[in-house]
């Protein structure tokens, strides 16, 4: 005869503490991001830029993109951002996910666009200097 699995009080209560803080983390980051959505894109592009990971022939235009994209992430849901992460969710041990988000942007569809002339370094590379950026003002413990 089989038994019935049922799971312990203290298990689940810990189970649910984990993921209520991990919501709680994610929602406080979001409203974080949309306060300082400008500066961030701005910083994210100057260092870009500084640091010849990307070459462009405009820095408004790729600092709106970095913007377009984050207002994006802003109204997307959790689904959508962990797809749009999903190729590079092994990239560090404990990413930032803004920072994982703008990565893949940056690796999957800003090379793509017309005033970006190259994208150097390596994914990597691109993670550490995006996480820099975005951990000044959107800091996770």
């Amino acid at each position: 005869m089989a038994r019935e699995y049922r799971p312990n009080v203290r298990e689940s209560a810990v189970i649910s503490r984990l993921d209520h803080a991990k919501e709680s983390q994610r929602i406080n980051a979001l409203n974080l991001l949309r306060q300082h959505l400008e500066e961030v894109s701005r910083r994210i592009v100057t260092k870009l830029v500084e640091e010849r990971l990307v070459e462009t022939t405009s820095m408004d235009d790729l600092e709106g993109q970095i913007q377009q994209a984050l207002q994006t992430m802003l109204t997307s849901e959790e689904f959508e951002i962990q797809y749009q992460t999903a190729n590079l969710r092994t990239l560090v041990p404990r990413p930032h996910f803004i920072s994982l988000y703008v990565t893949a942007f940056i690796v999957e569809k800003l090379i793509d666009h017309p005033s970006v002339k190259e994208i150097f370094g390596t994914d990597e590379d691109i993670y550490a200097c995006v996480n820099r950026q975005v951990s000044r003002f959107i800091p996770l413990q």
